[in-house]
């Protein structure tokens, strides 16, 4: 799915989140997977970026934003 699809679902199903809020999150989680967090979605991650793959994440449901925080499910 292309970037800007991704960013309508999330927002679409988030309706009290703008896109700042929504940057802050994909950077939150961009920057925990690039320190070693392993992904939630089961694909070779190897070729993606990483503000892609959290894009993906959030968009699946996978990681799921309450406020400004990130609940990984840890």
């Amino acid at each position: 799915m292309r970037i800007e699809q991704l960013t309508a679902k999330i927002l679409d199903a988030n309706p009290n989140m703008d896109n700042y809020q929504l940057a802050i999150a994909v950077s939150t989680r961009a920057d925990q997977l690039l320190n070693g967090a392993p992904s939630k979605l089961h694909i070779d991650s190897k070729n993606i970026k990483a503000a892609d793959l959290a894009l993906m994440e959030i968009a699946e449901g996978l990681v799921v934003i309450k406020g400004f925080f990130l609940n990984t499910g840890k």
